[in-house]
């Protein structure tokens, strides 16, 4: 079984949230972050908290390496550790890298992040070089089973300076991109019907959203935004399917900071990590009801005429 095919059945059993694991040393609990050697080492302790605290309610986790290679040969030790940590427990990783080289170094990059002290299941990418960019990790995947999201349609505001630009052939940049991410995704299917490559889909515009998901089918999306970006379910909702398929929501320091707006009783038997971790977990929880909510809401008429022609509710698949 390739990687998107995992990742279609982990969101059809714990619903279409991703953990951004974008964790940085002033995102822990105060109470914590004198207990530990060094920024790294306490980010990896937080991390690994998180992971027991979610690993039964996640699709998936995003490991942005930024945060990581910040803190030198240290961070990236502690980014090594995390993927491995995920893995182990049997999650899935996104590794967020957005590589975007062409020829040798492309096949550099996709042999550092699909094998070794950095093997993920998933990684990033960047298309703007060309589709060459994108072929040699293709190869990759076709080999190792792993997969990849392409940025497509982003989240920034500064998506508008180059992606959001009018084509003179009709539609946008970002449409190219994903046309030709299409023919890539159809190349290399998984048996969930969705291709082993999919796209960055931001979720800050709901009229563009649900152009998206109508056009692109076959692409299963990684959706940014979400919380601190600005976007909500109910924008998140119209880029899944009706029965919650289709994509996975990120969400980081909602996540990650979710001690922040719930008080943690910080004493000295308590373990502040652990605090910090029940209380992501509320979070991510409270996120997929959220989610379900607007997919059923989004999605009611749907759903009603697929239960009037079958006799039985449809949209079982998500999660409570």
């Amino acid at each position: 079984m390739n990687s998107i095919d995992k990742l279609y059945q982990a969101a059809a059993v714990k619903g279409a949230v991703c953990v951004g694991l974008d964790t940085a040393f002033e995102y822990l609990p105060e109470a914590a972050r004198g207990r530990f050697p060094g920024h790294a080492d306490a980010i990896l302790a937080y991390n690994r908290a998180l992971v027991d605290a979610t690993l039964d309610a996640a699709a998936c986790y995003k490991v942005q390496i930024a945060y990581y290679e910040a803190l030198g040969l240290a961070g990236l030790a502690a980014y090594s550790k995390t993927l491995a940590y995920i893995r182990e427990r049997g999650g899935l990783v996104i590794a967020d890298i957005k590589r975007g080289d062409i020829a040798d170094t492309a096949e550099r990059y996709a042999a550092a992040h699909f094998y070794g002290d950095f093997e993920a299941d998933f990684v990033t990418l960047n298309p703007y070089m060309g589709v060459d960019s994108l072929m040699p990790w293709l190869y990759a995947a076709e080999k190792t089973g792993k997969g990849a999201f392409v940025l497509v349609r982003t989240s920034n505001p500064g998506m508008r300076d180059f992606e959001d630009q009018a084509l003179a052939t009709g539609g946008k940049l970002y449409d190219a991109v994903a046309r030709a991410l299409s023919r890539l995704a159809a190349r290399y299917n998984g048996g969930c019907g969705y291709g082993g490559f999919g796209a960055v889909i931001g979720c800050t515009e709901r009229e563009e959203a649900a152009a998206i998901r109508a056009k692109y089918k076959n692409l299963f999306f990684l959706i940014p935004g979400y919380g601190a970006q600005g976007g909500g379910a109910e924008i998140a909702a119209v880029l899944l399917k009706p029965d919650g398929s289709g994509g996975v929501v990120n969400a980081s320091r909602s996540i990650l900071k979710a001690w922040e707006k719930r008080p943690l009783p910080f004493s000295e038997s308590a373990d502040p990590l652990e605090s910090a971790a029940a209380a992501a977990r509320k979070a991510l929880l409270g996120m997929r009801r959220d989610l379900r909510g607007e997919i059923q809401r989004e999605y009611r008429g749907d759903i009603q005429r697929d239960s009037d022609l079958s006799g039985h509710e449809t949209g079982s698949q998500l999660p409570p």
